[in-house]
């Protein structure tokens, strides 16, 4: 798919529970986007070849992967977020720092059903069942008011990019929609024999 630019930077933040496939769309939205990639999970990977998943552990990536994001925002270019974003707080806070900066946050929601995605977490990254049941616990679901962009782990990403694209596209639609004096007159589209029809 051909790269797309945005008018606006945004950060694309994404959200799901482990193994949703977040870490997969986002590899595809950033070559959609030709955008750099913050993920919380592929850092640990690379620090750790046998990650704990503590609170320690934790911490350190975070650490970094908040370094790697200010310092990314200073290009104005849309970025790609994997990080924790499991509780509504997180993302809000997400959310505030980067509308500071100038930045267009949107989330999307990677559903999948948590059998399948247990498995992909297991497989993928070596989390336990017990802690995938954990982190299951703490997700807190985007609430209606974070206007969180639905898709599916299950499909293919061109099947999905487009539900993401329709909502990149609907502000530019909004700003240039003609004026009222732009419009035809509504009668000026009515069938030939209406003309006669008077309306009061």
């Amino acid at each position: 798919m051909k790269s797309l630019d945005l008018t606006k930077p945004h950060l694309i933040i994404m959200v799901g529970i482990p193994g949703a496939g977040k870490s997969f769309f986002a590899e595809q939205f950033a070559e959609t986007f030709k955008a750099p990639i913050v993920n919380f999970e592929k850092i640990r990977r690379d620090l750790f070849t046998e990650p704990t998943f503590n609170n320690d552990e934790d911490l350190m990536v975070e650490k970094i992967t908040t370094n790697l994001l200010n310092q990314i925002v200073k290009t104005d270019r849309t970025i790609v977020y994997v990080g924790q974003t499991d509780l509504r707080a997180e993302r809000m806070d997400l959310a505030r720092k980067v509308r500071s900066l100038g930045y267009e946050p949107m989330f999307v929601w990677v559903q999948t059903e948590p059998i399948t995605a247990q498995r992909r977490a297991q497989k993928t990254s070596g989390l336990t069942k017990e802690l995938f049941e954990a982190r299951i616990k703490k997700f807190s679901p985007p609430h209606p008011n974070e206007k969180a962009i639905v898709i599916s782990g299950k499909h293919t990403f061109a099947s999905q990019i487009k539900i993401v694209l329709k909502r990149l596209v609907e502000p530019r639609q909004k700003t240039s929609q003609p004026s009222p004096a732009q419009q035809k007159p509504i009668t000026a589209r009515l069938p030939v024999r209406n003309r006669n029809i008077l309306i009061r």
